[in-house]
């Protein structure tokens, strides 16, 4: 159910009027004065990302990076994401969002409802934003994809299904074997 706040605000929104929404069911994203509004994740979503998490985790805390699930990430003033995963250089403790500049690599695990917006969408938002490393994991086939940002957009650098290992080396060290991403 959209929080009556949503529904009775008029365009556009500001991010004053999107953080002071707190918490939702849904997954609630602002874009350039308008909402982004999303279900709310499903158990395979939800247990792939926490598979992602422990996959990453040991190299991001040998890197002394933080790694975080589901984070308002501000992309600029009039943009603020809700990535599934985010790793950063820093973190202020006391902040709203994690600014993009303090983010190395942003995850997002794809599903039929979403996946034009994790595809096309959201990689196009992150590269603008000068993210270095955009992970996409797509749900229904458990593909993790890997991409760098050249210039302006973002680059695949490295694909692996079930059965395969991706290897990252940059911005942390990790091991990802999509077949372990479910139980």
């Amino acid at each position: 159910m959209i929080p009556a706040e949503v529904l009775d605000h008029s365009l556009p929104w500001a991010e004053s009027d999107y953080l002071a929404l707190g918490e939702t069911a849904q997954r609630i994203e602002l874009l350039d004065g308008g909402l982004l509004i999303g279900p709310s994740p499903s158990v395979r979503h939800q247990v792939i990302v926490g598979g992602l998490v422990a996959a990453l985790e040991p190299g991001c805390a040998a890197a002394n990076r933080t790694l975080l699930p589901v984070i308002n990430l501000r992309l600029n003033a009039t943009r603020i994401l809700n990535p599934d995963l985010v790793v950063t250089a820093e973190l202020d403790l006391t902040a709203d969002c994690v600014p993009a500049d303090a983010v190395l690599l942003v995850g997002e695990v794809s599903a039929p409802p979403t996946a034009t917006i994790d595809r096309v969408l959201k990689p196009h938002l992150y590269a603008a934003a000068g993210i270095g490393w955009y992970l996409l994991v797509e749900q229904e086939s458990l593909t993790v994809k890997l991409h760098q940002l050249h210039g302006a957009h973002y680059v695949e650098r490295s694909t692996a299904r079930a059965g395969e290992v991706l290897v990252l080396t940059e911005p942390v060290k990790a091991t990802i074997r999509p077949e372990e991403l479910l139980p």
